[in-house]
């Protein structure tokens, strides 16, 4: 292990460090997946049958990237299928990482994910109509400042929550 890296499980107790890069590599993928299901969404007629919306290629795309979403808070941001992926075929590629970050942050973003997908879809199955396209949108815009930017969304409202002791905190 180079001498640089700073290892944030040196404290008692604290959970194995992530390299930083692989949620902003998450997030482009899912940029891109949620862009097509925006776009996608947008074209879905207004009162179409429930069947129908099942089959939509917006609805089963949102569906995807909640089912990754759900891989990545059970699991952790290494399991999303995405994170599998940064780490099997990216990672070994780079140089390692100048720190590692917390993971529970993104495990949390990855939860917010997971609501705002899953809403989406099962509010748009049960027929709200513009529910599937605000869904993808939100994901859109959560995935772009996190890709583009480095802004994490989810990671800020974590940290918020864990400022005012609501979660991260151990005995």
């Amino acid at each position: 292990m180079p001498p640089s890296v700073t290892w944030i499980t040196d404290r008692p107790g604290a959970p194995a460090g992530i390299d930083p890069r692989g949620p902003r590599f998450t997030a482009a993928v899912t940029l891109a997946v949620a862009i097509a299901a925006l776009v996608a969404a947008l074209a879905v007629p207004i009162g179409a049958t429930a069947g129908a919306r099942a089959v939509e290629p917006g609805t089963i795309l949102l569906g995807v990237l909640a089912l990754a979403f759900l891989a990545g808070t059970v699991g952790g941001p290494t399991r999303n299928p995405v994170g599998v992926l940064f780490r099997t075929l990216v990672r070994p590629r780079l140089r390692p990482p100048a720190d590692l970050e917390d993971p529970r942050p993104p495990r949390f973003a990855q939860g917010v994910g997971l609501v705002l997908s899953a809403a989406g879809v099962a509010l748009h199955l049960a027929g709200v109509p513009w529910a599937l396209a605000i869904a993808a949108a939100l994901v859109v815009v959560a995935s772009f400042l996190n890709a583009v930017v480095g802004l994490c969304l989810g990671c800020q409202v974590y940290l918020l929550l864990a400022r005012t002791g609501l979660v991260g905190r151990a005995a």
